[in-house]
């Protein structure tokens, strides 16, 4: 029972718990593109991301029925109709998990459409530890219009 007007006990809990659970958010965000006009997609190589990256995009496009060029690191993204950049990073906790990424799509040089995956601030969340594969099938799916 709340005394001179101070919060109960069980209401500081609530406030502490929705303050926990908002401090280890997990962001998601895709951009969708529309409209392609070729059937092949240049993936532009980034050389400090994990090579199991590149593969596991590379088969996520594949899957939505375009044909997939590797391109070296440094080329320009005017350098085919389609291109696609990527970033990503992992980091140890308890295990090591893809903590972020980011899939970026343009057409004709010009930037068409993105997907993010974002848990550097999911902090005790346990849904960071995820198939790494997995988030980035599911995220070239949302961003690329099947053929």
């Amino acid at each position: 029972m709340a005394k001179f007007g101070l919060p109960s006990r069980g209401f500081l809990m609530a406030v502490a718990s929705v303050s926990v659970l908002t401090a280890c958010a997990i962001k998601q965000q895709v951009q969708s593109v529309s409209g392609l006009a070729s059937d092949e997609i240049c993936v532009i190589k980034t050389a400090d991301v994990r090579a199991g990256f590149e593969e596991a995009l590379a088969k996520s496009i594949r899957a939505q029925g375009y044909k997939v060029k590797s391109l070296p690191s440094g080329s320009s993204i005017t350098e085919c109709p389609t291109t696609v950049t990527y970033r990503a990073n992992w980091r140890w906790d308890l295990a090591l998990y893809m903590a972020f990424a980011e899939i970026r799509v343009f057409k004709a040089g010009q930037d068409s459409g993105s997907a993010v995956y974002d848990s550097t601030s999911g902090g005790g969340n346990m849904n960071k530890f995820i198939d790494a594969d997995k988030k980035v099938a599911e995220l070239t799916t949302a961003l690329l219009p099947r053929r």
